[in-house]
């Protein structure tokens, strides 16, 4: 078995991610792995907007359905490459689901994005990846697209 049998792609749908799912698929392709795509849409359900009106309640329904359009097409693109896939789709903060699933897959290594948060910002939210580093029981490569190519 390669060292880098499974692959998690922890995706927002950025340039930045999609740069690292080249980035992954390119090691799949070397190391005769597989990859999980996953995104992370947090919504709370109920949750009231700023002017006190609530949120419809097909709003989560419809968030997810579009999530997973997209996820799908992504998942198609590692497919297309000739890799197997599997996507999944979780309501839980990104850094969170990426940790659990990685846990729970027993993923070798997760390939993810990074927008390189700067200032107050990164001190008060700290970063997705910085998070996912801290607590993921696997390697994490993080790939920060050029920033001709990577969509904000």
């Amino acid at each position: 078995m390669s060292l880098f049998q499974r692959i998690l792609v922890p995706v927002d749908f950025s340039g930045h991610a999609a740069q690292a799912l080249d980035t992954a698929i390119a090691l799949a392709k070397r190391f005769d792995g597989s990859i999980d795509v996953l995104h992370s849409y947090p919504i709370a359900v109920g949750a009231m907007t700023p002017y006190g009106v609530p949120f419809p309640d097909t709003l989560e329904k419809d968030w997810r359905a579009a999530a997973q359009r997209t996820l799908d097409a992504w998942g198609e693109k590692v497919s297309a490459a000739g890799i197997p896939v599997r996507v999944h789709l979780t309501s839980l903060p990104a850094s969170e689901a990426a940790v659990e699933l990685a846990e729970d897959e027993g993923i070798d290594l997760i390939v993810m994005g990074t927008r390189g948060l700067t200032g107050l910002k990164h001190v008060l939210l700290g970063s997705v990846a910085e998070r996912t580093l801290r607590h993921a029981p696997c390697a994490v490569l993080t790939v920060k697209a050029d920033p001709d190519d990577a969509a904000a």
